[in-house]
């Protein structure tokens, strides 16, 4: 009997250390007077995420049409306390006036395993500093204007694609072909290769791309364990062969250098900037630009690049299509233009199209590609007109996506309304309400280039053509419920033919 006692006592000793240790911390933003859903042990708030059944995007955006009228409210992922701000004057002050403390993204970077993690949306303030200010140059509207023909030859493809896909029926996989130009365009512009997307549907590149972002239950448990163990997982490097998207990017990119090099070759582009910081390292204040690092950079050009332009662009043509005047006005507009330059189209041309430029701003309102900005606090932190101090080290949270479909900001936030960038009415909105490429210091660095990407690719597909829905049309709209980035739970095909 006494050994049944003792193994007894050992299990609630073991089962009350355990309830301590998932629970220690859940007095956080109770003893802050921070309001917020009560945490569970193990999960936090964060049980759904956690089980790979929805995004923290998703979770948070409900969250936050329960809390909107506070100025935060906190959660816990995990054991981990996370503040998520409502206000978009703290809002600003994160982003924008006090910058200097929460510089930090907080994303997890493994080295070791993932070695393209070491890229300037994830790097850690020390090294992201001089990076960016390295990398800032290629991203001016100067340098755009000398990118723009390469751009522009790209989209002069689209249409011969376009073309094809009516030949053969007309049905348009919206995202799939706009991913397929975008492809090609970063290759051009960033690398001075050929990918060959639009031409080759089996493009390598193309196929790398897919692999970057896939979504299965595969892919969201090995973020789960990277972002709950990050030094074990980073750990496996010692013994895991890189994956293949390193090998392949890392020799495209050392290749590429190695033949301008041998052939005197300098092209205004993204490797020519990485090859003069290879060259000249004391530019980036005593980092070490290894091959690797390099890499990396031009792996986050090439990702973001093309992911998240085209899912811009395959959610403007759905729009498009479920909205037929919308869709008409626009390519007035274009045509309008296109017969004022002589279909020559120039910088210039596409920055003056007002009307697609608020299609353009409408569609990453109602579909922005990445939903949450996350800060890291590197100091404890006072939140102006409260009495809130966080302590070093706590993740702060904005909830773009929750704010750009507040009823409060933007009434009937599931419409479809490109009025609602009129220059009038935005200028009666807060800046903060408006956040697809972040704001401050560590906005999207190639923010320019996505804007021109997306509209010439928009700009090719409805000069001449129309899109409309069909029997294999998604309607209503779902989004799927894991995916990094905003997409739909399946592809989003249109019927498009000749004007």
């Amino acid at each position: 009997m006494a050994d049944y006692f003792q193994l007894f006592s050992a299990f609630v000793v073991v089962f009350l250390a355990l309830y301590y240790y998932f629970t220690s911390t859940f007095d956080f933003w109770k003893n802050r007077g921070v309001p917020g859903p009560r945490p569970i042990p193990v999960f936090g708030n964060a049980k759904d995420v956690v089980l790979g059944r929805e995004t923290l995007q998703l979770y948070i955006t409900r969250l936050y049409r329960k809390y909107k009228d506070e100025p935060m409210f906190g959660i816990f992922v995990r054991g981990s306390p996370n503040l998520v701000l409502c206000d978009l004057d703290l809002i600003k002050d994160v982003l924008i006036k006090d910058f200097t403390m929460f510089e930090d993204r907080g994303i997890t970077v493994v080295e070791r395993v993932e070695p393209l993690s070491t890229n300037l949306f994830n790097l850690e303030p020390e090294r992201w500093r001089p990076i960016r200010k390295s990398l800032t140059p290629v991203f001016t509207s100067g340098k755009l204007k000398e990118m723009f023909p390469l751009i522009l030859e790209c989209s002069n493809q689209l249409e011969g694609c376009l073309e094809k896909i009516i030949e053969q029926g007309g049905l348009l996989d919206c995202r799939e072909v706009a991913a397929r130009f975008t492809t090609d365009a970063i290759g051009s512009c960033a690398f001075g290769i050929n990918m060959n997307a639009l031409s080759d549907e089996e493009s390598e590149f193309r196929r790398i791309g897919k692999e970057i972002f896939k979504s299965d239950f595969q892919a969201l448990m090995k973020l789960t364990f990277r972002e709950a163990l990050p030094q074990f997982y980073n750990m496996l490097g010692f013994v895991l062969p890189q994956n293949e998207i390193t090998t392949f990017l890392t020799a495209i990119v050392s290749e590429t250098i190695k033949y301008r090099k041998e052939n005197n070759i300098v092209r205004p582009d993204f490797i020519n900037l990485l090859m003069e910081l290879k060259e000249n390292p004391h530019k980036l204040e005593n980092i070490d630009m290894t091959d690797t690092l390099l890499t990396a950079q031009a792996f986050v050009f090439f990702a973001a690049g093309f992911e998240t332009s085209s899912t811009t662009i395959g959610h403007a043509l759905y729009e498009m299509a479920l909205n037929p005047d919308i869709q008409d006005k626009v390519r007035n507009e274009i045509r309008e233009h296109y017969t004022k330059n002589n279909g020559k189209w120039t910088y210039d041309d596409v920055k003056d199209m007002k009307y697609l430029d608020k299609i353009f701003k409408e569609t990453l309102r109602k579909y922005p590609p990445g939903q949450l900005l996350r800060r890291r606090c590197n100091t404890n932190y006072t939140f102006n007109g409260t009495k809130v101090t966080i302590p070093k080290d706590t993740m702060v949270l904005i909830p773009l996506y929750a704010i750009q479909t507040d009823p409060a900001i933007y009434p009937n936030p599931d419409v479809f309304d490109p009025e609602r960038f009129n220059e009038d009415v935005e200028s009666t909105r807060h800046p903060m309400t408006f956040l697809p490429f972040g704001d401050g210091p560590r906005n999207c660095i190639g923010a320019r280039f996505a804007i021109f990407q997306t509209k010439l690719g928009l700009i090719q597909t409805l000069r001449n053509y129309k899109v409309d829905v069909c029997d294999q049309t998604m309607v209503p709209y779902v989004r799927h419920p894991i995916a990094r980035v905003f997409t739909p739970k399946q592809r989003i095909i249109l019927k498009i033919s000749k004007v």
